[in-house]
């Protein structure tokens, strides 16, 4: 009989979390490093979309769910003047609103695994069966498969013979939360909301049982920003920005006490993932834009994929099981990055040229049919 394996995860991010949760209810032996010294999350809104939202449930987060989240159906799209946009053939689909931080302690709530702050990896080493992590602080530990889920500019996948840079879509997010009461309409405002326009766009949406909305806005900029979520943004310049907007666009960013400011990057598909005893999750792996709200998605995706194809492994099966996760992954994640850098164009396309315009929206609506109802679990079990 298999012995239970030992998994390190590098990174306790929503995809780092959510392996762990994933990979311990299947039996296995977690443990998270993440390098900061203690949580910390900027506040702010995120999407959880369906194909990431039936995966959580599975592990009985269903409850805690729906108590800290706002659902809705579908996405209303209105022109940079608040002329709703017709949807011909769009699926309306339900999805989940959260502030970050809510979900990251509702997960950290979920784990059993220790995590444990302050350990920053600074190399992983192959060993005979597995793999060795070394750490910033002097702690090393030895692990049967070690999962890069550290981001953007990720040090596992260096120390896997990676080595890439972040593509800049050429577009800043503007990101921020007001409260809900501040605004004479903000109780009435429900889902997933998106003004569209030459150039730019802005969704908004209710968080927090709907006492905050958070506001993200994409505007064009020249200039490369840090791909963080703590860079410090200027109201007045966002203001600027959607002079001669829809006045709930204009009575938002005026709410707005401040603002981050959020630079978006993806990076081109990797020629590999894994090595050994090592592999890649979410952003380490394939960088999204938001388009599409996938970034947190596909990294959820990748989590629980990775723990049917972990489950009931012996330790000389792991390379070829960490191969097969990479090839599942790799090529539905490619087809997301994509479809998110153009969903991203149509949003800004208002105003432009009609037709131009109308097929990007069929394109759009297109991608929503197959990212949506995909079941990462399902698609990892028929490989076992």
């Amino acid at each position: 009989m298999p012995v239970a394996l030992n998994i390190a995860i590098v990174g306790a991010g929503i995809g780092g979390l959510s392996a762990a949760l994933a990979l311990g209810v299947r039996g296995m032996s977690v443990t998270v490093f993440e390098g900061a010294e203690a949580p910390r999350e900027a506040g702010a809104g995120i999407s959880i979309p369906p194909n990431a939202s039936m995966l959580l449930k599975r592990p009985g987060l269903r409850g805690a769910l729906e108590k800290l989240t706002t659902r809705s159906s579908g996405l209303t799209l209105r022109t940079s003047q608040g002329e709703c946009v017709a949807r011909p053939n769009a699926p309306t689909v339900p999805s989940y609103q959260i502030h970050r931080v809510d979900l990251l302690e509702m997960l950290l709530g979920m784990v059993k695994a220790p995590v444990k702050f302050g350990h920053r990896c600074i190399a992983v080493d192959e060993t005979q069966d597995g793999a060795r992590m070394s750490f910033d602080n002097g702690a090393i530990c030895d692990a049967d498969v070690v999962i890069g889920a550290d981001g953007i500019h990720s040090v596992i996948q260096r120390q896997i013979g990676l080595t890439t840079r972040p593509i800049s879509e050429g577009i800043v997010a503007y990101r921020g939360l007001v409260h809900t009461e501040k605004l004479a309409w903000g109780a009435e405002l429900h889902g997933l909301n998106m003004w569209m326009g030459l150039g730019r766009s802005l969704i908004c949406f209710p968080v927090s049982q709907g006492r905050l909305i958070n506001i993200v806005a994409f505007v064009p900029s020249m200039h490369d920003l840090e791909e963080t979520w703590f860079a410090p943004g200027n109201v007045g310049t966002l203001a600027a920005e959607y002079e001669g907007w829809d006045a709930p666009v204009r009575d938002l960013i005026a709410a707005l006490d401040h603002t981050f400011c959020w630079g978006i990057y993806d990076r081109p598909p990797l020629p590999y993932w894994s090595c050994g005893h090592v592999t890649l999750l979410g952003d380490a792996a394939h960088p999204m834009v938001p388009h599409f709200g996938q970034g947190a998605g596909q990294a959820i995706e990748d989590g629980f994929a990775l723990a049917v194809l972990l489950e009931d492994a012996r330790r000389d099966e792991i390379p070829a099981r960490l191969k097969a996760y990479q090839d599942l992954r790799l090529t539905r994640t490619s087809r997301v990055q994509i479809a998110s850098r153009l969903a991203g164009r149509f949003y800004r396309s208002a105003g432009g040229d009609p037709a131009e315009q109308a097929e990007q929206m069929r394109g759009w609506a297109s991608a929503a049919e197959w990212i949506f109802p995909y079941d990462a679990e399902k698609a990892a079990l028929a490989l076992r």
